[in-house]
C-alpha cells in the first residue's frame, strides 16, 4: 500500500515503535533478513555454556565484530525517532544506537552488546574494556582477520579460533557472556511486561503501533503485533519485503526505514525537530 496512506494513518496519533535490524542498515550494520542477506545460523545459548570451545569461537569472532559495530553511529532514522518520542520504543536490536540518537523511553529487548555479564557471579562490565583486554593477549589477530565479514549481531564469518585467548571475568575469573538475548534464551519478563502495557494503552486512547524494519521472524516481536492486532489497534509495517506481520498489518510499506521516519516527524514535529 501507499506511503501515504502509512502516514495519514499515523500522522496524529500516541505510538509505539517497534524496530529491527532494518533500522540499522544506514549505519553500516548489515541486515539478518533483508533482501540480499545470507543464511546464517547464529549460535544459541545452550552451545555457548556448553564448552570452552564455543565460548572461545563466539569471542574470537565477536572481537573482530566489534571493530565495526563498536564504531556504529545512529543514522537518520534513528534521530527522526528520537524526535518523534514516542510512547515507547522497543527495539530487537542490540547495538544501543536508539540511545546514542537521544530516545528517553526504550526497552532493548534483547539487551545491549555493550555490556558485558559474568556467568558465575553475575558482575556486569563494559565490553569496550573486555575488547581491550582481548587485543592485549591477542595481539595480531584484528590485523590478522581484517577483512572478515561482518554479521548484524557483531558476528563474523570466522571458521578457524582455536588460538584465540577468552579473559576470564575480572572479578571471579568466571566465564563472559554479552548481556544480550541469544537464541535459545527467553527475553527477560519485566522487559515484555512493560511492552504489552504500552501496547494494551494504545488501544484505550486510539494510538498505533508502527514497525520499522523489521520482518518478525521470531516471537519476541511478532507478539507485539499480534497483541496489537487483537485489541483493535492500527499496525503499520515499514520494511523492504514481506515480513511475518503483514497480514496483520493495516498498511505495509516496502521503502527504507530512514526515508518514512523523517517523513513522518516532518508530519508530526516542526521542521526544524525533525532534523
Amino acid at each position: 500500500m501507499s506511503t501515504e496512506a502509512a502516514l495519514a494513518l499515523l500522522s496524529d496519533r500516541p505510538l509505539v515503535v517497534l524496530t529491527g535490524a532494518g533500522l540499522s542498515t544506514d549505519s553500516g550494520i548489515p541486515d539478518y533478513r533483508g533482501p540480499g542477506s545470507r543464511p546464517r545460523t547464529p549460535m544459541t545459548y545452550q552451545e555457548f555454556v556448553a564448552t570452552d570451545a564455543a565460548r572461545r569461537r563466539y569471542w574470537a569472532r565477536s572481537h573482530l565484530g566489534w571493530a565495526v559495530m563498536g564504531r556504529a553511529e545512529p543514522n537518520r532514522g534513528h534521530r527522526a525517532l528520537a524526535a518523534l518520542d514516542p510512547e515507547l520504543l522497543i527495539t530487537q536490536n542490540v547495538d544501543g544506537l536508539h540511545e546514542a540518537a537521544g530516545s528517553r523511553r526504550v526497552v532493548a529487548l534483547h539487551g545491549r552488546i555493550a555490556d558485558v555479564v559474568c556467568l558465575d557471579c553475575r558482575r556486569t562490565s563494559s565490553r569496550e574494556a573486555l575488547q581491550h583486554r582481548m587485543a592485549e593477549v591477542n595481539r595480531g589477530w584484528l590485523e590478522r582477520h581484517a577483512d572478515a565479514v561482518v554479521n548484524p549481531d557483531g558476528d563474523v564469518e570466522l571458521d578457524e579460533t582455536a588460538d584465540f585467548v577468552v579473559p576470564g571475568c575480572a572479578d571471579c575469573g568466571g566465564p563472559l557472556k554479552p548481556d544480550v538475548v541469544f537464541f535459545g534464551e527467553n527475553v527477560p519478563a519485566p522487559r515484555v511486561a512493560r511492552c504489552y502495557e504500552a501496547v494494551d494503552r494504545l488501544a484505550e486512547e486510539d494510538g498505533a503501533l508502527l514497525v520499522a524494519g523489521s520482518s518478525l521472524t521470531v516471537m519476541s516481536g511478532l507478539r507485539f503485533v499480534k497483541r496489537a492486532a487483537r485489541l483493535g489497534v492500527p499496525v503499520v509495517v515499514v520494511n523492504r519485503g514481506a515480513t511475518r506481520g503483514d497480514a496483520l498489518a493495516s498498511v505495509t510499506v516496502e521503502v527504507g526505514c530512514s526515508e518514512f521516519l523523517l517523513t513522518l516527524a516532518g508530519r508530526r514535529l516542526s521542521p526544524s525537530a525533525a532534523r
